[in-house]
Formats: C-alpha cells, sequence, structure tokens
C-alpha cells in the first residue's frame, strides 16, 4: 500500500460506512436519520481529504511506515479511544440494570473488551 493509498483509504472507509447506515436506515425506515448519518460522516470523509493534503500529523500517522513519533501518537490514540469505548459501554451496561432490563449488547461489548485486552496482553508479555 502506498502512502497516498492510506491517505485515502481513511476517507473512503467513513464514506462507506455512511453508505452502508444509509442503506440500513432506509432499509430500516429511518430515511431521514440514514441521511443526517451518512452527511455526518460525508463531512469527516472530506475534512480528512483536505487535512491530507496540509496536516503534517495526519501524513504521519497514514503513511506505510510511520515514524516512532507518529506510531507512538497512533498507539496512544487507539488506547484512548478503547478506553472511551469501554467506560462508556460499561457505564450503559450498568445504567440498563439498574433500569431494570437485561444489559444486553452492552453485556458482549464490555466482555469482548475485556477478553480481547487480557488475550493481548498474554500475547504481547510472549513477544516481546
Amino acid at each position: 500500500m502506498t502512502s497516498n493509498t492510506a491517505r485515502r483509504s481513511v476517507p473512503g472507509f467513513f464514506l462507506a460506512v455512511g453508505v452502508a447506515c444509509l442503506v440500513a436506515a432506509t432499509f430500516g425506515g429511518h430515511l431521514a436519520l440514514g441521511l443526517v448519518t451518512f452527511g455526518i460522516l460525508a463531512a469527516c470523509s472530506l475534512a480528512l481529504v483536505l487535512l491530507g493534503r496540509r496536516s503534517e500529523t495526519y501524513q504521519g500517522l497514514t503513511e506505510k511506515a510511520p515514524d516512532e513519533r507518529f506510531a507512538r501518537i497512533g498507539g496512544w490514540a487507539w488506547a484512548g479511544t478503547g478506553i472511551v469505548l469501554t467506560v462508556g459501554n460499561l457505564s450503559a451496561f450498568i445504567g440498563e440494570l439498574a433500569s431494570g432490563r437485561s444489559g444486553d449488547p452492552y453485556f458482549w461489548f464490555v466482555a469482548t473488551a475485556a477478553i480481547t485486552y487480557i488475550a493481548l496482553v498474554a500475547f504481547l508479555s510472549r513477544r516481546t
């Protein structure tokens, strides 16, 4: 994958997810929600295309082999994203339980995060 391909694949992914959301929402009878979701993701895609031309950070993160600094920034960003998603799902799970509901599907998100964390710690500790 060339550096230019990597820079285009991220906005392309956002656009593809936007189309998938539009189609899913349309089939589910929520065309307006699908259009809003597609519009937001299309705007994000456009912003990334424009950033890709000017932003050293974006270019560094989407290189085929980023230097040590950008690799570390990307790792921290993924770790932060994982923490936010795990805490959000855990909060939703607890809120569902407090409301008298079962907590599905939040339970499965939290369980998957916990299992993935333990498996990766075990795998990476043997590898390094």
